[in-house]
């Protein structure tokens, strides 16, 4: 098959990886990061990448294939021409994770994990020392050190709910220092650290055509996305 895969940027190391041991021929897409923070946009960007449907040929794609999962209902209401297949799952770290069963089993026996990845690492949006320094400085030439100071503690009070910097470990050429970041992050946070080994199985297995329906969502044109969170399922087809 003649595929597109369009994924967040924050997962641009592993959909390549996949993508270059498929047996199809996949396109990767990829969308700016950040774009889960206001879902509206995700779905009007994420819908615009889906009006495509052919490749920089002009062939036509089989179907595309979707690099997220509900992210906050972000891809509610998108359809297509083409057939699109989902992930079910809530969000991409049931993608590094190769299941939403084991992100689930890793929130029940760690419910204040926050999650680090090459890609996530790189957006410069993680909890560090080098961020929190950074939007510290910034405050500071905008609004002087007292006004800094308060608005740095209104920034990471969501930060008390965490209590686990976890590295979703896929192997990677020169991952010692992803490793030791989250680490450094860990102990600057307070928290304890984690890592698991990432599997690449659940991304592989969308890129290699094998869609079965426990574990992704297959819409046809006419369909369009919805959740469906009452059941396991987290995602449904709706005309």
């Amino acid at each position: 098959m003649r595929l597109q895969f369009i994924v967040c940027k924050v997962l641009q190391r592993e959909a390549y990886f996949c993508a270059a041991r498929s047996k199809n021929v996949v396109d990767v897409v990829l969308m700016e990061q950040g774009l889960h923070d206001t879902p509206d946009r995700l779905r009007i960007e994420v819908q615009k990448a889906l009006t495509n449907t052919l490749d920089i040929q002009g062939r036509p794609y089989d179907a595309s294939l979707l690099g997220y999962g509900l992210c906050s209902n972000g891809i509610v209401g998108l359809s297509a021409q083409i057939p699109i297949v989902v992930p079910r799952g809530h969000d991409c770290i049931t993608l590094l994770l190769g299941s939403k069963d084991r992100y689930q089993q890793c929130f029940d026996s760690q419910p204040g994990t926050y999650w680090y990845s090459p890609g996530w690492i790189e957006s410069g949006k993680q909890p560090s020392k080098e961020r929190y320094e950074q939007l510290l400085h910034q405050y500071r030439q905008k609004f002087g050190d007292d006004n800094a100071e308060y608005l740095m503690q209104l920034e990471h009070d969501w930060m008390h709910k965490y209590n686990c910097a976890a590295y979703v470990d896929w192997g990677f050429v020169d991952c010692d220092r992803y490793k030791q970041f989250t680490e450094d992050c860990a102990e600057f946070l307070g928290w304890n650290y984690d890592q698991l080994t990432g599997e690449p199985g659940l991304i592989q297995r969308l890129l290699d055509g094998q869609w079965n329906d426990a574990e992704f969502l297959v819409v046809k044109p006419g369909q369009k996305i919805a959740e469906d969170l009452t059941s396991a399922a987290i995602i449904t087809a709706q005309p």
